[in-house]
């Protein structure tokens, strides 16, 4: 059964969660929102911490159904990497593109970081 858009998109009882995490992004995803917000990258439109079921995103993009994930060093171990793994899975079922980049990547190769994000844009 599907689940209607109101019922897995910016779940109510999620919201106090993701406005704390708005308010205390990572460097990493307050550098990356400068880049995003307002419609700077190819005029699409992000939003951050936006919740999709029971999981709130870094940054998603409606129109492309794309979704931006930062991981910082606590992902790099295993028990939290299958947490990921099936984090994207569920996400990529329903319909989302789901990308991730290192912390790092983001402050050494920003370039790189938002060439890849512009590539997952479906539409011009």
């Amino acid at each position: 059964m599907m689940l209607k858009r109101q019922q897995i998109h910016t779940r109510k009882e999620l919201k106090e969660y993701r406005k704390f995490l708005r308010e205390n992004m990572t460097l990493a995803e307050a550098f990356l929102w400068n880049f995003l917000k307002a419609k700077k990258l190819e005029g699409k439109r992000f939003t951050r911490q936006h919740s999709i079921g029971n999981y709130i995103v870094d940054f998603y993009c409606v129109s492309e159904k794309l979704i931006v994930e930062l991981d910082g060093q606590v992902h790099l171990n295993s028990t939290i990497e299958e947490k990921d793994l099936k984090r994207t899975r569920y996400l990529e079922s329903l319909g989302f593109n789901v990308i991730r980049f290192e912390n790092k990547m983001v402050f050494d190769f920003l370039p790189t970081v938002l060439k890849e994000i512009k590539d997952n844009f479906k539409t011009p």
